[in-house]
């Protein structure tokens, strides 16, 4: 058995899409900007997601705001036509919220 036979799937919601309870956060791979974790070399990002995938990761949490779009330009080099579900979310703040 490999070790990606012992990475176990949960259905999302009530959807058909099996996932995996772990996922690769990609903020870090956004690079220098604002908010991001300084510079980051886009190879071994790159070579970062590809590991996750082999060992049984099978989904990606990135969004346009992840180094100002640089993390999706890298998750995209890493997954050239294998993108099968993209996503978006935003918060929403009540009326009454102080």
């Amino acid at each position: 058995m490999g070790i990606t036979d012992l990475m176990k799937t949960k259905l999302l919601g009530k959807s058909d899409l099996a996932i995996t309870p772990i996922g690769f956060g990609a903020w870090a791979i956004g690079g220098d900007w604002e908010f991001g974790w300084g510079a980051q070399d886009d190879a071994q990002s790159v070579a970062a997601i590809l590991r996750a995938l082999e060992l049984g990761v099978n989904w990606i949490d990135t969004a346009a705001v992840y180094g100002l779009g640089h993390s999706e330009e890298v998750v995209a080099r890493a997954l050239p036509g294998r993108c099968r579900i993209g996503g978006a979310h935003g918060l929403m703040s009540s009326p009454n919220a102080a």
